[in-house]
């Protein structure tokens, strides 16, 4: 089983790229679907950062993430509270699936996770893929397509690894300064070089 690490800074295009390999044939494992399966109601996680952060559960007991956004990016200590409380259950429910694709006899996994390399995460993968755009076009893109206001949107690109630092971590870039069908482009070339040996 090839498994490729996919990361890339907020707004850069990642979904883009992990739907696209999805298409292709592979399968997805995704650290943000992950992260909210273990703050459903009822879950431990979701008590944890209730305690840690006040305010953060909405009157039906789910989680406000708007507001626990706001506060955990609010300075680097409380960012580093979040993930103190959600990436060892993220790992933990990771591994299983990874487990249950090389039971299944998946040819390509692909690991879509934010974090990849600020948690070390990368060395693990027999490919890393970077998508890369520059900060002020992933700025424009959280404001227009999620909704996010301009001092938001930076404040979460700070909060995240460097550029450069992702950059010297990736076996594969895909540059997506451009169009949508550029990046696309750029996937389909991807699948056919790196992952064909696998099919």
């Amino acid at each position: 089983m090839l498994t490729l690490g996919l990361t890339g800074g907020i707004g850069s295009g990642k979904s883009t790229v992990s739907r696209r390999l999805s298409e292709l044939g592979a399968t997805v494992v995704d650290a943000d679907l992950i992260a909210r399966e273990i703050v459903e109601p009822g879950q431990p996680t979701l008590a944890e950062l209730d305690a840690a952060f006040p305010g953060v559960l909405n009157p039906d007991g789910t989680l406000h993430r708007a507001e626990l956004a706001r506060q955990a990016f609010s300075s680097p200590e409380l960012t580093e509270k979040l993930n103190s409380i959600t990436h060892p259950r993220i790992k933990e429910l990771t591994r299983e699936r990874f487990a249950q694709a090389r039971e299944a006899g998946v040819e390509v996994l692909v690991y879509d996770m934010p974090l990849l390399i600020e948690n070390g995460e990368y060395t693990a993968m027999d490919h890393v893929v970077v998508v890369d755009a520059e900060d002020d076009l992933r700025v424009s893109r959280l404001v227009e397509y999620r909704g996010l206001d301009e001092d938001d949107a930076r404040r979460r690109i700070q909060a995240q690894i460097d550029r450069e630092s992702r950059l010297a971590a990736a076996d594969t870039v895909l540059d997506n300064n451009g169009t949508q069908q550029q990046l696309l482009e750029q996937v389909d070339e991807l699948w056919r070089t790196v992952c064909a040996s696998q099919r």
